[in-house]
């Protein structure tokens, strides 16, 4: 129990960032079309028209492999192991907002930008709190 009281903040930005990055990779996964056809159409105007299905692959596997690290992490912290998994997953997570930033702005979706904003600062703060 002392664990979880000295590692409070740490585990809940996980569990945060768990569910957000775990939905989003499996409704990508499991809604493969829908999702490839609704960003193809955001983003028909930009650069990236013509290599959608090649950045949402890659996505999908950026949030699906920082769901994995930040949930194995999140045990081991638990259990009072190594901090190493989560702050891997958090790290990767924050550069899968990079990348659908870069996105956003491309597609002159400066709202879709900014919301992630919010999702980015409390990744930025899990890498804090995990890497001192």
């Amino acid at each position: 129990m002392e664990v979880l009281k000295e590692h409070a903040t740490e585990l809940l930005i996980l569990l945060f960032l768990i569910v957000t990055f775990l939905q989003s990779g499996l409704d990508k996964l499991f809604d493969w079309k829908g999702n490839v056809s609704f960003t193809k159409e955001h983003f028909k105007n930009s650069p990236l028209r013509n290599s959608v299905p090649f950045l949402l692959a890659t996505i999908l596997v950026m949030e699906l492999a920082a769901s994995v690290l930040m949930i194995v992490g999140f045990f081991s912290i638990v259990i009072g192991s190594s901090t190493l998994p989560a702050l891997y997953g958090i790290i990767l997570s924050a550069l899968s907002l990079i990348f659908l930033l870069i996105g956003q702005r491309l597609a002159k979706d400066y709202a879709g930008a900014m919301t992630l904003a919010v999702y980015f600062i409390i990744a930025i703060f899990g890498v804090f709190l995990l890497s001192s």
